[in-house]
């Protein structure tokens, strides 16, 4: 099924899988730190220094190195060159004009996301340059870091007994390495902007598609001192000799006026902006470069709406916005710098964490503006009937919400193309709720949104082969829409199962609202979700078969492990039910709601004692109760329920759910079996482990490890007290992904003990966070609880 479905999508529609399980991205290990902040698209340098992995149609990823965008550098003393080298190690067969192959025993490369440094010790000339790499991602901002710009601050240090002029050269090719940068139309002019006494000078490089056109700008910032020259068209594809004798001959570029002609069908063409400054002998000096790119007005592939990127709230929507970027990025980025130093810092500095720890923390980032990404405007003309659907969920503060910080969308994966998966974003929603939570919040009234609402088209699904409609009504989506479609508009992208009998949407959508609220103090948020979180939990309700207050699984792969079946009760969905269900009695509270806190203590105390009847075993909580073979596997994942438990302060007094001593027997069976007896306790927890410490081949996924599963793993034995057990359990994950494997800023969701990992560049890890949200708590450091808030104000 799935085969004759793939093969009508991608050979006959020529349209892109929302999974491809035949054509699964190639691994390549060259991956460095993405510039770029939040929703703007992303270009992702290499660790090499190539510019190599485009998104700027979102959601819609190309993985190309474009060879003629580089630096160049070039050294004179007493006005003649004594070195020009582009500063990558590359040797093409285009631009062979060019002096390459820099050895790379010279070059250093360091990135602590959002910022990255690339350090070059010129050989034989006593000079050495520190290119630092900055983007605007920026906790708890909403303008700056949605700006789709990246700085390069050059710092150059002259360790030679006389003065030298130094110049560094941006080239950048008009395109992304596609073949619409052949498609003919597309032209280059240089610009100058000056505001507030600082002037920036450079060349627009615009693109001139049928759909999403987008300008490239490339500058330097002008100052006493710099000179800022431009090259405005050279081919690419040439010898580029013309460029290298330009900038040889007096280290700056001829700087012609005037705009380039348009390209002819097959023709590409490339710019360049060279920033040159004399730096004293013993001395030290600055120069300042930037990449921006404006491509405001989105279509995604159904052509169907026209999106505003949230930047155009700060500088339009007519497409002429990247001179403006550009002088923004070069003014502003030291008090980005400031703001990334003192959010970090005090983590940094912490000598209490491993240092693995806050290289994972803060590069496991790089997935909030690179995991495809969309952070768009409500049309200006949007009332709350348009958002509400057809019919109105009665939320009275969607509309504030959303046209004050726009809507926000980031892929599952690079390559399962489905916005805001929302098993998945459970996991990942840690970092978006502690960094930026109006997104999150923005993110959940979406969909509540969408739960009140049905689409009654029918569907095959192709696991199962069976028909029904694509969204139920008081059931939350899968998720919200592909990129190749039009997400928000028609959701539920994934085919596979129909999730409206998964077990786990429901509730995770219950225990995200309480955890956001328990973080922000949000009243307006919390009493808006309680409605919706009230007719979720009475679609949960039918779960509970045999009415013992938990829910059963129905003997398919119905929660977020899809392909990993599960029978009757089981510790992963009964304990997020059994979590669910304590959060309604706390929210009903709260909200001096008595009924239904009446109405859901009864459930729990129903539902704790069934659980711990037909799933505990003594040790750990058996996988489910179906007495199968595989029914007493040990399950990474079996404290779900509990980890969002302690994240909200709910593990003890009168809303302890799992006794204590039953979570600690647990996660010490984990981590004795699951990690310790896998891999040589080297590689994280793998998903399922037999009793007898051989990992659960039952299914493809329950002999994997999935690395956001480990962290939020992690983050439950530290929140237990094990905290010793925790870090060794994620650094297995880390040292795994980010050095054996190579995968840097491509963490995958899973992989095996031996030669297979799936689906690079994914959501989940981003529950790193929640260790951080786990380590803040045990210091003391967790928000106050919040106070009491009548359902009506």
């Amino acid at each position: 099924r799935y085969f004759r479905w793939w093969y009508k999508k991608t050979r006959i529609e020529k349209k892109s899988a929302f999974i491809d399980l035949f054509c699964a991205v190639p691994l390549q290990q060259i991956y460095g730190c993405p510039l770029g902040g939040i929703g703007g698209g992303t270009i992702t340098r290499g660790w090499r220094g190539e510019f190599c992995r485009w998104q700027l149609n979102p959601g819609i990823y190309h993985y190309e190195t474009v060879i003629a965008d580089q630096f160049t550098v070039c050294l004179r003393c007493k006005g003649q060159t004594v070195y020009q080298q582009v500063l990558s190690v590359e040797r093409p067969s285009t631009l062979q004009g060019w002096n390459w192959g820099y050895c790379g025993h010279y070059a250093f490369y360091h990135a602590l996301y959002p910022r990255a440094w690339m350090v070059y010790e010129l050989p034989g000339q006593n000079v050495v340059l520190t290119c630092r790499q900055v983007s605007p991602v920026i906790p708890h901002d909403y303008k700056d870091s949605s700006l789709p710009v990246g700085v390069f601050i050059w710092e150059v240090e002259n360790e030679r007994d006389e003065d030298v002029d130094v110049s560094i050269m941006f080239s950048l090719q008009n395109g992304t390495g596609t073949k619409e940068d052949r498609s003919g139309g597309h032209w280059n002019e240089p610009f100058a902007f000056e505001k507030e006494g600082e002037r920036v000078a450079g060349v627009l490089l615009h693109h001139c598609t049928r759909v999403n056109p987008f300008t490239l700008a490339i500058s330097a910032r002008e100052k006493a001192g710099t000179g800022v020259t431009h090259l405005t068209a050279f081919n690419p594809m040439g010898s580029g000799r013309e460029v290298w004798q330009d900038l040889l001959q007096d280290g700056r570029l001829d700087s012609p006026a005037g705009k380039s002609s348009l390209t002819e069908k097959g023709e590409v063409t490339a710019a360049a902006v060279c920033a040159s400054c004399r730096v004293p002998a013993r001395g030290h000096r600055t120069l300042e470069l930037a990449l921006a790119w404006d491509m405001p007005r989105v279509y995604f592939g159904s052509k169907e709406k026209l999106h505003l990127r949230r930047y155009t709230r700060f500088f339009g929507s007519g497409g002429d916005a990247a001179p403006a970027l550009s002088h923004h990025a070069l003014t502003h980025y030291e008090e980005w710098e400031r703001k990334i130093e003192a959010w970090q810092k005090p983590i940094l500095e912490n000598s209490q964490l491993p240092s693995w720890y806050k290289s994972a923390l803060f590069n496991e980032l790089y997935f909030m503006t690179d995991g495809g990404t969309i952070w768009v405007e409500l049309p200006p003309d949007c009332c709350a009937e348009d958002l509400q659907g057809s019919e109105g969920a009665g939320l009275s503060h969607l509309l504030p919400v959303l046209r004050e910080y726009g809507r926000f969308a980031y892929l599952e994966g690079q390559e399962y193309r489905m916005y805001n998966t929302y098993d998945v974003h459970f996991y990942a929603s840690f970092a978006l709720v502690m960094l930026w939570p109006k997104l999150q919040i923005s993110l959940q009234y979406d969909i509540a949104v969408t739960v009140v609402n049905e689409d009654v088209r029918p569907r095959q699904y192709l696991m199962c082969g069976q028909t029904a409609q694509v969204k139920l009504k008081n059931v939350v989506p899968h998720d919200i829409g592909d990129p190749g479609d039009e997400p928000w508009h028609r959701v539920n992208a994934y085919l596979m199962h129909d999730t409206a009998d998964w077990k786990d949407l429901n509730l995770k959508f219950v225990l995200q609202v309480y955890r956001d609220y328990y973080l922000t103090h949000d009243s307006l948020y919390l009493r808006d979700m309680w409605p919706i979180c009230q007719a979720v939990m009475e679609s949960e309700l039918k779960f509970d078969t045999d009415n013992d207050g938990l829910i059963e699984n129905g003997g398919f792969a119905d929660q977020t492990y899809d392909a990993w079946v599960v029978n009757g009760a089981s510790a992963y969905c009964g304990g997020l039910w059994l979590a669910a269900v304590c959060m309604m009695c706390k929210m009903a509270e709260v909200l001096g709601d008595a009924e239904i806190q009446q109405k859901y203590t009864d459930i729990l105390s129903k539902g704790k004692e069934a659980f711990e009847r037909m799933l505990w075993n003594g040790k750990y909580y058996n996988y489910d109760s179906s007495g199968s073979e595989t029914s007493s596997s040990i399950m990474s994942d079996q404290c779900a329920g509990q980890w969002f438990l302690g994240a909200c302060g709910l593990d003890k007094g009168e809303f302890e759910v799992f006794h204590k001593s039953h979570v600690v027997s647990a996660l010490k069976t984990i981590f004795e079996k699951n990690v310790m007896s896998f891999a040589g306790g080297t590689m994280g927890a793998v998903n399922g482990m037999r009793p007898d410490g051989v990992p659960d081949t039952s299914s493809v996924q329950s002999s994997e490890v999935w690395i956001g599963v480990v962290y939020a793993l992690a983050a439950t034995m530290i929140q237990e007290g094990l905290v010793e057990e925790g870090f060794h359990t994620a650094e297995g994950c880390y040292r795994t992904v980010w050095e054996r494997l190579g995968m840097a800023f491509q963490t995958p969701e899973a992989y095996r003990e031996k030669k297979v990992y799936r689906s690079l560049a994914y959501m989940r890890p981003l529950s790193i966070w929640s260790m951080q949200l786990a380590l803040e708590r045990r210091a003391g450091q967790a928000p106050a609880p919040p106070r009491q808030v009548p359902i009506h104000p």
